[in-house]
């Protein structure tokens, strides 16, 4: 038995069967939004925070360098910044190098 249909009702055979374009992206979508949440947002806050940090640093603070190295800062000169890491002792380093700020010691 031959059945012949019409060239339009294939289309609408055709048309109705797929999922619609809003469903075909909706999972992509899905997914880059939580690899923005997730990794993104969180590296632009520290990356904030830490530019917040190194142009806020002054003479005294005692500070911490991405090497480990425990001084004092004793001179600021535009992008490098002199620490003092022992008596007699000073040594220049990035700015960039300063890992964090020391808090205060509380005496108890």
């Amino acid at each position: 038995m031959i059945v012949h249909t019409a060239p339009a009702d294939i289309s609408l055979v055709a048309q109705g069967q797929g999922p619609s374009g809003l469903m075909t992206f909706l999972p992509l979508v899905v997914i880059m939004v939580i690899f923005y949440v997730l990794l993104i947002l969180p590296a632009q806050r520290r990356q904030k925070k830490t530019a917040e940090m190194l142009s806020s640093l002054k003479s005294g603070d005692k500070v911490v360098t991405s090497g480990g190295i425990y001084g004092t800062i004793v001179g600021i000169e535009g992008d490098a910044v002199q620490l003092r890491i022992a008596d007699q002792v000073k040594i220049k380093v990035a700015r960039s190098a300063i890992a964090q700020i020391q808090p205060e010691a509380k005496e108890s």
